[in-house]
């Protein structure tokens, strides 16, 4: 298998030395980490003991056949290896090599029984920072063939994470061996494509997915918000090719936050419009229906644009009631992906890379940008969230954007 694929020196390394009980690939985005894994882990498959259980696991199901079993069916990157690799998206086992493998999504702390009762020989764990701890340990338990080895990749995280304070900062001293990378590390990656993803990424994101550092966030969550780059007095004078979405962040007793979404024919998205009620200011709280009543109106006519109808309509996923309403109303809402810190760098690399764009009437929002910041008193935990003050029009925001990348993430210009 060696012989078929192009590696660089480090990839070669890496597999070449992963002989301890846990290797982990861990680094920069598009660094070579996740190839080199799997090739070590094609070549563990082939040789590993007869007895004992085989098993792949990811945050979903979903996520291991897009991270995991894509790369390794593809013949121009694995040759004829590929057609020995069989496995249908959701299935609960694949066949790798002439071997069951188990597929397990490891999303939360309830999924640890999926593996209790395993006797396994291998392991391979995708973003294994995304793994609950209690869930990695029990697989560590199970781990009890002579000969048994796991495989794990993942990005750099806060420093303080379980994973790195347990287990990465404890090479040498446990049966550990991790395997270092920058993006500089792939030879193979095209010139333009590093620079324009360096481009995307600026402050906490830089450092953590084109550097590989492991670094706490702390401060300001778009410290690359420039109020002179990325605030317009118009839209482009093309116009909006599409109105993709219409992000909804639900509230009552706190502010109900909506924010409106196009991308230009400039090929940039706009946050073109926003409409927001604070039930404090107003003294006086809304029901469901008479929220979808106002928010239907105001689409009907957006001051400075006129009549809209969004593609999507994103709302957050807990106003359950809220989505019941509007359905009845006919206005067909999806709920909001959110996944808190995907949907951040998401927001992020598209004001890095100039490729977002916010209009100046949408005065709410543009304060809560720039104010938006960490909690550092969670980051000392080895979590990572937002403070939760003033955050309703970022929610919206993000859930316009990140709900409904896969519409636009191949129309946008290249970064600026």
């Amino acid at each position: 298998m060696l012989d078929t694929l192009p590696l660089s020196r480090k990839q070669i390394r890496s597999i070449a030395e992963s002989t301890t009980k846990i290797s982990c690939w861990e680094g920069a985005i598009r660094s070579g980490k996740t190839i080199a894994s799997l090739l070590k882990w094609l070549i563990f498959i082939a040789n590993a003991p007869s007895t004992g259980e085989l098993v792949m696991i990811g945050k979903t199901s979903q996520t291991i056949h897009r991270n995991l079993f894509l790369p390794m069916q593809d013949v121009a990157l694995f040759g004829p290896i590929a057609k020995l690799i069989h496995y249908t998206p959701g299935a609960p086992t694949a066949t790798i090599l002439g071997r069951i493998v188990h597929v397990i999504g490891a999303n939360d702390a309830k999924s640890e029984p999926k593996i209790r009762g395993m006797t396994l020989c291998g392991a391979y764990v995708d973003e294994v920072t995304l793994v609950p701890q209690v869930f990695f340990e029990q697989l560590l338990g199970r781990m009890s063939v002579k000969g048994a080895q796991l495989y794990c990749t993942t990005n750099p995280d806060n420093p303080a994470h379980w994973f790195m304070r347990d287990w990465l900062s404890q090479e040498g001293v446990k049966p550990l061996r991790r395997f270092s990378f920058t993006i500089d590390d792939n030879p193979f990656l095209d010139e333009d494509y590093v620079r324009d993803i360096k481009a995307m990424h600026e402050g906490l994101f830089y450092r953590r997915f084109i550097l590989g550092e492991w670094v706490a966030a702390e401060g300001a969550i778009y410290d690359s918000w420039d109020r002179e780059r990325h605030i317009v007095t118009s839209l482009p004078k093309q116009g909006i090719h599409r109105w993709i979405s219409l992000g909804v962040d639900y509230g009552t007793k706190n502010p109900f936050h909506a924010v409106l979404i196009g991308l230009g024919a400039d090929r940039k998205l706009y946050a073109a419009a926003e409409w927001r009620y604070d039930s404090r200011q107003k003294r006086k709280q809304l029901t469901d229906a008479e929220y979808s009543q106002r928010l239907r109106a105001w689409l009907l006519d957006v001051p400075g644009i006129g009549p809209i109808r969004p593609q999507f309509v994103t709302v957050d996923p807990s106003a359950a009631s809220f989505s019941t309403q509007l359905s009845r109303d006919r206005l067909r809402p999806t709920p909001a992906k959110n996944d808190v810190m995907d949907g951040i760098r998401t927001v992020s690399s598209l004001l890095a890379s100039n490729q977002l764009l916010v209009h100046e009437s949408c005065k709410d929002l543009i304060t809560e940008i720039g104010g938006y910041s960490w909690d550092d008193q969670a980051a000392l935990r080895g979590e990572e969230r937002p403070i939760k003050v003033a955050d309703h029009g970022v929610d919206a925001l993000r859930y316009a954007l990140f709900t409904t990348r896969t519409l636009w993430r191949h129309k946008l210009a290249l970064a600026a």
